[in-house]
């Protein structure tokens, strides 16, 4: 058997994190074999790949069209079998959310969830985005593939997962309908990983909003996941939260699961 490290990572605008050199130092020192990574807001042409072709990684890129925004990334130093860009849905797959990665063990999937916008204006978006990611994953699911999901949800699903409960129902993130969709995961059969390996742990977030250092002072929320289906759970051996890497308003977080050796 092999071990495979598989990590997430919002990087929050990759060519400000190229800049400041802490992807090229999570690469080196972490050494994940599978990296997702969300909101780039860059395209291939605009940053120097040598960050990951020099360390053994390929990229796979699903770019939005607005300039800027969204955005997603995968490094694979496992050759995968196939790769897709996106849901085969035009109002999502224009926005670069989905990256999709065939193995022989399982199907990884790098997304970014929409978030809900300002007072709430893209929440119907968001929804129907979570019900056509949902169908996609069943769909696998069904033709027997074995899953593992990973990226920014946009949601904390329990009073575990965001430090001050109250406040956070102001606004997106935390809402009802939003931590609804968690529970139909779990409905579905999935397992999230972290929860599932800490039960009860507290304070373990993944995203710290900048306003008023929030980061230093611990006040975040739990809004970047790694879901596996339950035929996976018995080999993932470990759920971490990188929270000593800087570089974004989020940290990594990611599984080391056993696969069949492939060395």
């Amino acid at each position: 058997m092999a071990t495979l490290k598989i990590s997430s990572w919002n990087v929050n605008g990759l060519r400000a994190a190229l800049k400041s050199g802490d992807v090229q130092k999570w690469l080196e020192t972490s050494a994940p074999d599978i990296v997702g990574m969300q909101e780039v807001k860059a395209t291939e042409e605009q940053v120097d790949a040598s960050a990951w072709t020099t360390l053994g990684y390929d990229a796979t890129w699903h770019c939005a069209e607005r300039a800027g925004y969204s955005g997603a990334l995968l490094l694979t130093k496992p050759e995968p079998t196939a790769i897709q860009c996106g849901l085969g849905i035009e109002e999502f797959d224009r926005e670069g959310r989905v990256i999709q990665a065939d193995y022989p063990w399982f199907t990884v999937i790098t997304a970014y969830f929409p978030n809900g916008g300002n007072k709430g204006v893209r929440l119907p978006y968001k929804y129907a985005f979570y019900a056509a990611f949902l169908d996609h994953i069943n769909a696998l699911r069904a033709a027997g593939r074995s899953i593992i999901f990973m990226g920014d949800l946009n949601v904390a699903h329990t009073e575990l997962d965001v430090a001050r409960p109250d406040e956070a129902l102001k606004g997106t993130g935390f809402l009802p309908e939003e931590r609804a969709w968690i529970d139909r995961l779990h409905e579905h059969g999935y397992v999230d990983t972290f929860r599932a390996l800490h039960p009860d742990e507290r304070d373990a977030y993944t995203y710290w909003d900048a306003w008023r250092d929030r980061r230093a002072r611990n006040v975040g929320w739990r809004i970047d996941y790694v879901w596996v289906t339950p035929d996976l759970l018995p080999a993932v051996r470990s759920a971490f939260h990188e929270t000593q890497v800087f570089g974004s308003d989020h940290c990594p977080v990611g599984i080391t699961i056993e696969v069949p050796d492939v060395r």
